[in-house]
């Protein structure tokens, strides 16, 4: 069995320089990262399975892919939501937040509540979270129901204005990828966009018009 010293002697020895220095390009810190492409972690993370022990360990090792292994590996069963709050508030990049959301985050049974309970939430990549969940269960979660995605909606609309291009471009992203789930969501979605890109407030409006560009061309 896979243990926390054989993941990072894996990680270790798989890293190149090139692969740490490409991470600028994409926005990525590199402090904290060795250096290990993530399509290389994926298929590394097949080889050792589901490990929630394990996956707690590579997180609490503070390295990059070491957390981005973590939430290939985890299992949604048992993920708490202390657990949940402690590594959003941990996120240091638009890259581990949404990972972490679409590998791991949307399959838990408390998703749903984070994203109306982190959407409000001051810190940057805590409040992308609430938008990266949303966007990932709108691909993830096929037993949904409309309304639970219209309230979803509903919350984005009322959202306080977020001048962060990191949250408002989870937004966007959250607000598009609802309107693609069916067509009665897409007319959801558009209506919601047309209000916000009617309002004053630039970034409000920079949200709807951006969505709305997309959605109009699904129509």
């Amino acid at each position: 069995m896979t243990d926390v010293h054989d993941a990072m002697a894996w990680i270790e020895a798989n890293a190149s320089a090139e692969a740490r220095a490409s991470l600028a390009r994409y926005n990525i810190p590199d402090d904290h990262a060795l250096g290990v492409p993530v399509g290389a972690l994926k298929s590394y993370a097949k080889t050792i399975g589901t490990s929630h022990a394990l996956a707690l360990e590579l997180w609490e090792t503070g390295v990059y892919e070491a957390r981005t292994l973590a939430a290939f590996v985890d299992d949604p069963a048992e993920v708490t939501e202390a657990q949940m709050d402690r590594w959003a508030h941990e996120f240091d990049s638009w890259a581990i937040c949404d990972t972490v959301c679409f590998h791991l985050f949307d399959r838990t049974p408390l998703a749903w509540d984070k994203v109306h309970e982190w959407a409000a939430a001051p810190e940057e990549f805590v409040r992308r979270a609430a938008w990266a969940l949303l966007w990932a269960l709108s691909v993830h979660d096929k037993a949904a129901p409309d309304d639970r995605f219209t309230g979803a909606l509903a919350l984005l609309e009322a959202a306080e204005p977020d001048a962060r291009p990191l949250v408002k471009k989870a937004m966007d992203m959250a607000l598009r990828a609802t309107g693609k789930r069916n067509e009665v969501l897409r007319d959801a979605a558009m209506a919601t966009a047309r209000r916000l890109a009617a309002e004053s407030d630039p970034h409000r409006a920079w949200i709807g018009r951006h969505a709305l560009r997309e959605l109009e061309r699904l129509a």
